[in-house]
């Protein structure tokens, strides 16, 4: 027995707009409603290099360098042109893959869009993936060139690609960027960027038919991998365009849109809210190459950003550099913030100092940005909500006896979401996603939820890392983001262990909640301080920690999910023998 809650991004009620089984006609249905398109974001940055070519399109700071590097329209349209021959000059064909494995610079911009008019489908790479990932990825992919970085944080990527390419037999080519190019590899400048090939006669021969099309397959966004290797997931055009569509429209954006992002290009933030989204709208994105947060406040006031994304640390950081710096952010109208739970403190700290409304963002990999909460909700509403679906997709929250009581007030349960945004698949793991998605077209998030009681979802955590108490799911994301503001604190996970009957006369093994905690400044938080903490904060004593544990690090996945398998793992408690 189930309870189901279903919300939708639109006006009309969801049962009057049900997902067709027949993909032909969901595909139809969603081009009636314009979430998806026969357009491509190619043919969004020719409209623009035609419309407002000297437009600033991209500012990409380097932050050790003191510089800044910046493309209007006009050169970001020819650098794709020259940076698709100097592809095709490397053999690479329709169908074959790119991987781009950059720190937020310029060079990724005009090679996404490069990678599209040449065909290819390109894949994002962190330059933090370790060698076994990396090799993972180039193997799952084929990859046929890959771009890289001579080093970076201390690893000789260059020489790490360069190596596996005597592996991997469908990797040709290792293209170095920004300094030497160990043997076997190219330099990037002397290929790509130093010959005017878009000049040459017969260049626009070369290119005509072979752009992707709006529903091909186009990039490849590597999950996480919590649980095991990596999953690459799939997306066309219009399962993209159909989430940054929603994204934008979300906050009423236009073409005097300026993001300044903090998350890397990598990832589906910075990749399509970031850079898409600027070129669909003829604005701006501005990113920097490493993370320092103290420094994003300079591109909002050197470039007038409108919009700033991050995550809560991030947005503490900024507010902390506002206050002892004041920088002019007249121009900022929304703080997004993702990938944690917005608490209040923060939400009237940012505004305070930036004058700008913070909103809370959910998404995955596989759908983007998915819920978002609106100007036009009540003041604070991000502190207490995820918000609403874009336009394009539904969410529904199905509640069982496993979560607590299916059907009660502010139940708790598994997060599901269908529409437009939702990924072609796992590539070459089509049964990973098929088990994943039912056959009415709803996608399994693998997180937990509750209705907020205004048509959106609050995030509770995820489905595996559940800890119930008398019944009841631990708000372990809510409760995670009260005990890393501790000033004591820089960040936290939780995770439940189930042990041995206590002493207290329970007569069978109850879940402990053990609050790992990375300190600030070398001294963290005690157990009493902890608990303090999320009492003040207004949470149920029922969800107080048992433990706490200090950690100078956290375990982490490249995109930044803790690793709580890991921690479980190691604070285990061993079971008596009987």
């Amino acid at each position: 027995m189930s309870a189901t809650t279903t919300t939708a991004g639109s006006a009309e009620a969801a049962g009057e707009r049900p997902a067709p089984p027949v993909p032909g006609q969901r595909a139809a249905e969603y081009r009636r409603r314009g979430w998806w398109r026969d357009e491509t974001f190619l043919d969004d940055l020719h409209r623009q290099a035609r419309l407002r070519p000297h437009r600033l399109a991209v500012a990409g700071r380097r932050v050790a360098e003191s510089r800044t590097d910046t493309l209007d329209y006009a050169e970001l349209n020819r650098l794709t042109d020259r940076f698709a021959l100097a592809l095709l000059d490397l053999g690479v064909r329709t169908g074959d893959f790119v991987a781009v494995q950059l720190p937020n610079r310029w060079e990724t911009v005009p090679l996404i869009f490069a990678s599209i008019r040449v065909g290819a489908v390109i894949i994002p790479v962190s330059p933090l993936c370790t060698e076994e990932e990396l090799r993972h990825r180039l193997a799952l992919t084929g990859a046929r060139v890959c771009v890289t970085l001579p080093e970076w944080s201390g690893t000789p990527l260059a020489e790490i690609v360069t190596r596996l390419k005597g592996e991997l037999p469908s990797l040709e080519h290792v293209s170095v960027v920004d300094g030497p190019a160990p043997a076997g590899a190219l330099p990037f400048h002397e290929h790509f960027v130093a010959e005017e090939r878009e000049r040459r006669e017969g260049a626009a021969d070369r290119l005509h038919g072979l752009a992707l099309g709006a529903d091909d397959p186009f990039v490849v966004l590597f999950t996480s991998g919590t649980t095991g290797p990596s999953k690459g997931v799939l997306h066309s055009q219009n399962t993209v365009h159909s989430a940054v569509r929603g994204y934008v429209d979300a906050f009423g954006a236009g073409d005097d849109w300026v993001a300044a992002v903090s998350t890397p290009l990598v990832h589906y933030s910075g990749f399509a809210q970031g850079v898409l989204a600027g070129v669909m709208l003829g604005g701006t994105v501005a990113f920097q190459d490493v993370r320092r947060n103290e420094a994003l406040l300079d591109l909002v006031e050197r470039y007038g950003a409108t919009l700033l994304y991050g995550p809560p640390a991030t947005l503490a950081d900024v507010a902390a550099s506002q206050r002892s710096g004041r920088r002019d952010t007249s121009t900022l109208r929304h703080v997004v913030i993702g990938s944690a739970p917005v608490l209040k403190e923060l939400a009237d700290d940012v505004h305070e100092t930036l004058g700008a409304r913070v909103h809370s963002l959910w998404g995955m990999s596989e759908n983007g940005p998915v819920t978002t909460t609106r100007p036009e909700d009540p003041e604070g509403w991000a502190a207490r909500s995820n918000g609403r679906a874009i336009d394009a997709m539904e969410t529904r929250i199905e509640t069982s006896g496993a979560y607590g009581t299916a059907g009660a007030e502010g139940s708790v349960g598994l997060l599901k979401v269908r529409g437009a945004s939702l990924a072609l698949g796992y590539h070459r793991r089509p049964e990973a996603f098929a088990a994943e998605l039912g056959a009415d077209g709803w996608f399994d998030t693998g997180d937990l939820a509750r209705d907020d009681g205004r048509g959106g979802i609050r995030i509770i955590g995820r489905a595996r890392d559940a800890v119930l108490r008398d019944g009841r799911v631990a708000p372990m994301t809510e409760l995670e983001a009260v005990i890393g503001s501790h000033p004591k604190a820089v960040e936290a996970a939780l995770v439940g262990l189930e042990t041995p009957a206590g002493g207290t006369g329970e007569a069978a093994p109850r879940n402990v909640i053990v609050a790992v905690v990375v300190p600030r400044g070398g001294q963290g938080p005690t157990l009493d301080e902890v608990r303090t903490r999320i009492t003040e904060a207004g949470h149920d004593t029922l969800f107080l920690p048992d433990r706490v544990e200090l950690v100078p690090v956290l375990p982490k996945t490249l995109t930044g999910k803790v690793r709580k398998a890991e921690l479980r793992e190691r604070y285990a408690t061993p079971m008596p023998a009987s």
